[in-house]
């Protein structure tokens, strides 16, 4: 079993995943992103003053986030298989 995630497994998951970004009040993105397996992250970004609010800089800053967390979910879905393994392994 392999023992990390790789970039390719996170790009594979982001090139399937739907990703929706939406302007909400004068000052918040909120990005809504559908996993490939149905399981939904959301991520937000705002300014303090409208007048600073720029749409495509608040995307990019919730892609940032949510390839961070998937970054951490794969992580944590690959610890529990590793686990379940040893654990599996010393009870035989």
């Amino acid at each position: 079993m392999k023992n990390s995630v790789t970039k390719e497994t996170i790009d594979n998951i982001l090139s399937k995943t739907l990703i929706k970004v939406e302007k909400y009040g004068d000052k918040t993105t909120v990005l809504m992103a559908t996993l490939p397996n149905g399981f939904v992250i959301v991520e937000h970004s705002s300014c303090v003053d409208p007048a600073n609010f720029d749409m495509k800089l608040g995307e990019q800053i919730c892609i940032e986030r949510l390839v961070n967390k998937i970054w951490e979910l794969e992580g944590y879905k690959l610890q529990s298989k590793i686990y379940e393994n040893e654990v599996t392994s010393e009870s035989i």
